[in-house]
């Protein structure tokens, strides 16, 4: 007798993501609040929960945060700490200071996940894939030869393999002291 196919199917949970996917947790998350301020600068003004918020630096003018909706583990964000819609509206430090932590994240994720390449990149504006269009973001976040998987093109998903408090302390740890 032979075994049902389905006993060989290994089965991934990401159980978390389905308020992600399904759109519940954006469209509440991805709004601005009442008083106007972008996700982001509600995050980095919440001074009591910044380890829960995954904030892994704040510098002067710019941070650098864990996604929260990461495409692998290890994906970092690193945004200006007032909301801002492009390039052209920084001002000088905060343009400078961008950079600088843009440097630290590519060299935390190297410690921390060894990595074959980086993406580095971001979305300005909606019509690019912005998700959040009026707080540009940095993404920075590794990759590995061979990476992809059939998730993302048979079933529109993909696998992250550890826990967002995980690639939080391993950053963290990982994170350039200057």
């Amino acid at each position: 007798m032979t075994e049902p196919v389905t006993s060989r199917l290994r089965v991934l949970w990401a159980g978390w993501r389905k308020s992600y996917v399904s759109g519940e947790t954006r469209s509440k998350e991805l709004t601005k609040s009442p008083d106007s301020s972008s996700v982001f600068e509600n995050i980095l003004a919440d001074k009591e929960n910044i380890e829960s918020n995954y904030v892994l630096h704040i510098g002067n003018h710019c941070a650098a945060v864990l996604n929260k909706y990461p495409y692998v583990s290890g994906h970092i964000l690193i945004l200006p700490k007032r909301a801002v819609p492009d390039l052209a509206k920084l001002t000088t430090e905060e343009s400078t200071e961008l950079w600088s932590i843009i440097n630290d994240s590519v060299k935390a994720i190297t410690v921390a996940y060894g990595p074959d390449g980086m993406n580095i990149g971001m979305n300005i504006g909606r019509a690019a894939g912005a998700s959040i269009p009026e707080h540009l973001h940095v993404h920075c976040l590794p990759r590995w030869e061979g990476d992809t998987t059939f998730l993302t093109s048979v079933a529109e998903a993909r696998m992250i393999p550890e826990t967002l408090d995980s690639s939080f302390k391993r950053l963290k740890r990982a994170w350039p002291i200057h």
